[in-house]
């Protein structure tokens, strides 16, 4: 079995990823201050998948693997997404007959 070298990332490039993560939390809770109706769950969970990505990508070091595991990855995100989306539009269905049930009880 063909084992591949070992990469270092530069701390610097790590404390850049890092430092990113830190900014994108905090605009996480600068945005949750405001209400921005229907996109609240988009811009929350866009910039929760873009922190997961930089994690994966850098810390993971799945930047450096082979572009297989990348792609893997890739559709690994956007099944979730698909999901995710099918699920959001069954609860928009569904949401006029449970405000209905929550007031009448």
């Amino acid at each position: 079995m063909k084992t591949s070298p070992a990469h270092i990332v530069e701390v610097r490039v790590l404390l850049a990823v890092f430092a990113a993560l830190i900014m994108l939390t905090v605009v996480t809770v600068a945005v949750s201050y405001f209400d921005l109706g229907a996109f609240n769950l988009v811009v929350a969970m866009s910039i929760a998948t873009i922190k997961a990505a930089l994690v994966a990508f850098w810390f993971m070091h799945l930047r450096y693997d082979s572009g297989l595991h990348a792609f893997i990855f890739l559709v690994g995100v956007a099944f979730l997404g698909f999901f995710l989306i099918i699920t959001m539009l069954d609860a928009v269905t569904y949401h006029p007959a449970v405000q209905t049930w929550e007031q009448s009880k």
